[in-house]
């Protein structure tokens, strides 16, 4: 599937001077491709799946996706002159190749580093980059915009699988069969595992017969007959239309794309750069959208990526070229929930799981392999995923709906008139929420607790450690209602010992008590003010710190510690806008004690990639900082 996992992690160290491949070093690219021979593409895709592989086992990041489509990307810069014909690319984890290709080979051993290069296409990187894409099945609507904004050039959406199975996909194609623009060539690369038998001689010669131009005119010109001779007339060409697909009917079935009457070539073999680029000619010659159906190998050339059984090692973190084991083992909070869901589900049989094609990579493996018929995973349809488990609950079970914060957005109509509208145990686990670090702006989760936090009748939660994290998870699966629990992308000491306690409902905890100003800290936060507190301390200043671990409901006694101290500061790893802090404001603006107030929150504005800790020392979220502003806000008192 095309999504990342939670094994890839961030790195503020400086890139390793590797040295370019002869070839890449040698080449003005994209334009030299045009001129190489077939001994030296093979020579150059080999020399580019070393780089991949020496680059990545230091960065972390996608690497069997990308892997997997080296000839595609070298063959569409063959046939294509980017930037004048735009290449789309879905996800975008799939365009380490595409970087590599236009111009920023020197630079990709900073790839996901502070300065460096993102991991995802960005406008702001290349000219050839058209959209940081890092969100499933978007691509298509994109290409469909491009195409008709009357350019001159194709625009060419390259789409996995995986991403197809994204409801929006479908709407997209559903307009492109309808306003058929003529520049629009869709690359389905189909990556799946099983793949083998649609690759043959007969898959080929269908593919050059159907985008054959000779065949197409062929085909006009026995319908223009055919309606001059009296005994068939106007009914010429639906005797023609049903004669050819009587005829394909007999060699391939119907595909999807031709219910739509969309042009579709394929499947044809990915790895043959030859054969690609004969397909995106005669693509080329075809006045209507095309969908050329390519198969590739996730992994390719690289044996532990082929050989790993969960997922070909897609996502990776630093590690061993020799074997594709990690160098740096931790256990995250995704370990964590992994744990305790499974301890859940040993106790429950009520409790299920859902994922949005994101089953290793939430924490459900452990529980999917032990309980296969209780995990759903239901493809990149976040909004189908969440209304499914609205249903599960009505009937009667306890659905868990495991997905990244940034990705939970696209179902936020779901959650609150499919689920939180009818009062419904569905609990929400959000991975990822916060500053993630080196997966780019799209992936920072830093906007949940604004749009949840909106909901009515939806409890919203953020543990400020791993055993916390357990506890929540006990709490939700026994409340009446819809519950989310966010925590970050990070490492813990050790997996806690189960069971863990539930956490009441509501109640916040007091860390450290001191009388002159209360730090409201939530989830990661929590750490980091009481730090703060301690520096605060050296400086003579008492502060009261509270793990606010429910975002809501919020704890009742928060009115007296308002008027018992001499000010009020909220810390969270959310935008302003709408977040934790402005919930302490609505709650005390009714006590008349809103001027006591201060807010430590991230801007309001897309974040961009790197480091996590050094993006929150950036913005005045790390223990120093926090305690500076205190201090400020103080002396303003």
């Amino acid at each position: 599937m095309d999504l990342s996992t939670h094994a890839p992690q961030e790195s503020s160290v400086p890139a390793a001077d590797h040295k370019l491949p002869a070839l890449l070093a040698d080449l003005d690219l994209p334009g030299d491709l045009a001129a190489m021979d077939d001994e030296e593409l093979g020579e150059l895709a080999a020399q580019i799946r070393d780089y991949l592989v020496a680059i990545l086992s230091e960065t972390g990041g996608h690497l069997s996706s990308n892997l997997g489509v080296v000839e595609l990307t070298m063959a569409l810069h063959r046939s294509f002159t980017s930037p004048k014909d735009r290449i789309v690319w879905d996800v975008g984890h799939q365009a380490y190749v595409h970087k590599i290709l236009t111009g920023r080979a020197d630079r990709f051993p900073e790839l996901r580093r502070d300065g460096g290069l993102s991991g995802y296409p960005s406008r702001e990187e290349s000219e050839h980059d058209f959209v940081e894409n890092s969100h499933a099945s978007t691509s298509l609507s994109y290409a469909l915009g491009l195409a008709q904004s009357r350019h001159d050039g194709h625009t060419i959406a390259v789409i996995g699988d995986g991403a197809l199975t994204g409801g929006m996909a479908y709407e997209a194609l559903n307009h492109i069969a309808q306003v058929r623009p003529e520049r629009l060539i869709i690359v389905l690369n189909d990556n799946g595992r099983s793949y083998a038998p649609t690759v043959g001689g007969l898959a080929q010669h269908l593919a050059r017969l159907r985008l054959d131009p000779h065949y197409e005119s062929t085909k006009k010109a026995i319908g223009s007959g055919l309606r001059h001779l009296p005994w068939v007339g106007e009914r010429a060409d639906e005797t023609a239309r049903r004669l050819k697909e009587s005829v394909k009917q007999m060699l391939s079935p119907s595909t999807f794309f031709d219910v739509l009457e969309l042009k579709y070539a394929g499947p044809i073999d990915g790895h043959d750069i030859r054969l690609l680029e004969e397909t995106f000619a005669r693509a080329r010659e075809i006045h209507e959208p095309v969908v050329i159906h390519v198969v590739t190998e996730k992994g390719r050339g690289y044996a532990p990526a082929i050989e790993d059984e969960r997922d070909k090692l897609h996502g990776v973190g630093k590690f061993d070229i020799a074997t594709g084991a990690p160098t740096l083992s931790q256990v995250s909070y995704t370990d964590v929930f992994e744990a305790e869901l499974v301890h859940a589900a040993d106790l429950r049989p009520d409790v299920v799981a859902v994922t949005a094609a994101m089953e290793s990579s939430t924490g459900l493996g452990a529980m999917a392999a032990r309980y296969p018929d209780r995990v759903y995973d239901v493809g990149i349809s976040e909004q189908h995923a969440v209304t499914f488990a609205a249903g599960l609950a009505m009937g009667g079970l306890r659905p868990v709906v495991c997905i990244y914060s940034s990705f939970l957005q696209r179902a936020f109509d779901q959650v609150m008139l499919d689920v939180a509208m009818h009062g419904l145990p569905v609990t929400l686990v959000l991975d990822r929420a916060g500053v993630t670090g080196p997966d780019g702006p799209s992936h920072h989760g830093v906007f949940d607790l604004s749009y949840l936090r909106m909901i009515p009748g939806l409890a919203v939660a953020a543990p400020a450690n791993e055993s916390e994290l357990c506890g929540l998870l006990e709490t939700a699966l026994d409340h009446d209602g819809p519950v989310a629990i966010r925590f970050p992308k990070g490492s813990v000491a050790a997996l806690p010992s189960l069971p863990v306690e539930p956490v009441p409902l509501g109640e916040w905890e007091v860390v450290r008590h001191g009388g002159d100003v209360a730090l409201l800290a939530t989830g990661k936060m929590v750490e980091a003010a009481a730090k703060a507190a301690a520096r605060l301390s050296e400086a003579g200043v008492a502060a009261t710190v509270v793990n606010a671990r429910w975002v809501k409901p919020m704890d009742p006694r928060l009115v007296e510690w308002a008027r018992t101290h001499d000010l009020v500061v909220t810390v969270e790893d959310n935008v302003r806008s709408g977040g934790f802090g402005a919930g302490v404001l609505e709650e005390l603006a009714a006590a008349r004690l809103a001027g006591k107030v201060r807010t430590l929150a991230l801007p309001d504005r897309f974040l961009r990639f790197g480091n996590q800790s050094a993006i929150l020392a950036e913005l005045g979220l790390d223990a120093d900082a926090i305690a500076d502003s205190v201090k400020h806000f103080l002396a303003e008192v």
